[in-house]
C-alpha cells in the first residue's frame, strides 16, 4: 500500500534530522512517512522492535536512513538506549514521529465493559500512550532550537468504534497527551500534534475485529467517497514537521476523506 503512491522530490527537510518511531513493515504508517520526509531531504534515523528488523533495514536501506535502534517500549532502559544511540549519531534532533499502538486482541473485540481486564488495559495504555510521554521528554533534551512531534491517533479516542475499545480509551489518553505536551514544550519551541488517520490497511487493521468493514464503511460514509490514503497521511506528517506548521500546536488532525466529521448517511445509503 505505502509504494502506490510517488513523492516528488523537494528541499522542505533538508538539513533536519528526526526519529520515526514505529517502522514495522512496508505497509505501515510510519514507513509512508519516512518515504515522504526522507523525498524531502531529511536524514532519518528508524526505531522498531527487534523483531520487525529484517523487515525495517531493507526499506531503510532503499531510502538512506542514518541510523537504526531497536527499543522496547515498555522498558526505560531500552528506550534509553535507543535515544542514546541517536543522540550519539546526530547530536540534535529536529523532529520526532511517534507511531506506537497495542492492545492485545482480547481488548479489541466484542463488549469492551466484559473484555476489558486490568492488565490488558493498563499495557495498552503504557505502550500506546505513556510511551508518547516518555519519547517526547526524550526527544525534547534533544532539540535545544526547537522542533516538532507528532504522533498517530485515531477517531476511536473520540467515537465508540465496534470492537476498537481500550484502544480508543488508549487514544483518547493519547490525545491528552498531546495536549498538555505541547503547553509543556511549546515555550522550548517545540510543536506537539497528532494525526488521525482514517481506516487504512495496515497490521494494526488487520488485529481489529470486523477490521476490513472498516474500511468500506469508511469509504462510503466519507465526505470525499474515497479510501483514506498514504499520501494523504505523509503529506500531513510532512506539514506538521517541517516549518509549514509553524504555529500549529496542541493539534488533532484528521485526515480520513471526511469521516469524523459526517452526520447521517444519505438515505440510500442508510
Amino acid at each position: 500500500m505505502a509504494d502506490d503512491w510517488n513523492m516528488p522530490a523537494g528541499e522542505l527537510m533538508r538539513g533536519k534530522k528526526g526519529l520515526v518511531m514505529g517502522v514495522a513493515n512496508r505497509d505501515s504508517i510510519a514507513w509512508g512517512v519516512c518515504r515522504q520526509l526522507a523525498a524531502q531531504g531529511a536524514e532519518l534515523a528508524l526505531g522498531y522492535m527487534e523483531s520487525n528488523e529484517k523487515r525495517v533495514k531493507p526499506l531503510g536501506e532503499s531510502i538512506g536512513a542514518k541510523l537504526y535502534a531497536t527499543y522496547d517500549a515498555t522498558d526505560d532502559a531500552s528506550m534509553e538506549a535507543m535515544f542514546a544511540k541517536v543522540e550519539a549519531g546526530f547530536g540534535t534532533i529536529d523532529f520526532l514521529v511517534h507511531a506506537i499502538a497495542y492492545a492485545d486482541r482480547s481488548q479489541i473485540k466484542g463488549s469492551f465493559v466484559e473484555n476489558a481486564t486490568r492488565e490488558g488495559f493498563l499495557q495498552a495504555m503504557s505502550i500506546s500512550a505513556y510511551s508518547f510521554v516518555d519519547a517526547a521528554r526524550r526527544a525534547a533534551a534533544l532539540m535545544p532550537n526547537g522542533g516538532s512531534i507528532i504522533t498517530m491517533t485515531y477517531l476511536g479516542s473520540e467515537r465508540a468504534i465496534p470492537n476498537y475499545n481500550t484502544m480508543g480509551v488508549a487514544k483518547a489518553a493519547l490525545e491528552a497527551c498531546v495536549r498538555y505536551a505541547a503547553r509543556d514544550l511549546g515555550p522550548q519551541g517545540i510543536r506537539v500534534n497528532a494525526v488521525s488517520p482514517g481506516a487504512m490497511r495496515t497490521l494494526s487493521l488487520a488485529g481489529i475485529s470486523g477490521g476490513r468493514g472498516m474500511l468500506a464503511k469508511g469509504r462510503s460514509l466519507s465526505a470525499l467517497k474515497e479510501d483514506t490514503t498514504m499520501e494523504g497521511v505523509a503529506g500531513c506528517a510532512l506539514w506538521l514537521l517541517s516549518d509549514l506548521g509553524r504555529s500549529v500546536a496542541g493539534e488533532v488532525v484528521h485526515v480520513d476523506a471526511g469521516f469524523h466529521m459526517m452526520g447521517l448517511p444519505d438515505d440510500e445509503e442508510a
